[in-house]
């Protein structure tokens, strides 16, 4: 049988307009229980949930309701998306996921090319990244990071659940460019070595 308390972090959980964590919902509920114990019982709820029609789940630390994944193409509704990332914003994205805490002067280095600020200012406006602090370096640049919005929207619990470089290689996502000198430098080691037995 669940218990009031239980229900009453449900029906919390349920009618947020943002996830919530554990700290957030024990200062809700006014009660001497500490978010460890909250946490438990929002794991009790995310398993009675589990494999039904709706269920809970946790990115970065924060809880909320959502349908299952596999029942998506159900509830998806055609409709154009107002949320088109240019080619520099999704590489900007990217390079803030991998590499976070980063700097504007670190993304230019590693793309190449000069990052405008109208591109930063898109990623933020999305709020799927943040500033972070500054780099304790001379001019103290400002650091960027991925928000809890980037995580939640990507489908993704941590970090650590992006996708590495062997799996955007099955999934057929890296550039043929890029595979092409993969290879190439991989010819050049092999005649290397050749040539040094």
């Amino acid at each position: 049988m669940i218990d009031d308390l239980e229900r009453a972090i449900e029906a919390m959980l349920f009618a947020s307009d943002t996830p919530l964590d554990a700290r957030q919902v024990a200062g809700r509920l006014g009660d001497e229980m500490t978010p460890g114990e909250i946490r438990t019982i929002i794991q009790t709820i995310a398993a009675r949930h589990a494999g039904s029609g709706i269920e809970l789940v946790e990115r970065g630390g924060h809880w909320h309701f959502q349908t299952p994944a596999d029942l998506a193409h159900l509830l998806r509704r055609e409709r154009d998306d107002p949320r088109k990332l240019s080619r520099a914003a999704a590489e900007v994205l990217a390079i803030v996921a991998y590499h976070e805490p980063v700097s504007r002067a670190e993304i230019e280095a590693i793309r190449g090319v000069q990052t405008s600020k109208g591109t930063l200012d898109v990623l933020m406006e999305a709020e799927w990244i943040a500033p972070a602090g500054r780099r304790e370096v001379p001019g103290r640049p400002l650091i960027y990071k991925t928000t809890d919005a980037f995580l939640q929207h990507f489908g993704l619990t941590s970090r650590k659940d992006l996708p590495g470089i062997d799996d955007l290689r099955a999934a057929g996502l890296l550039d043929p460019v890029d595979l092409a000198f993969e290879e190439a430098m991989g010819e050049l080691d092999l005649v290397k070595d050749g040539e040094e037995a």
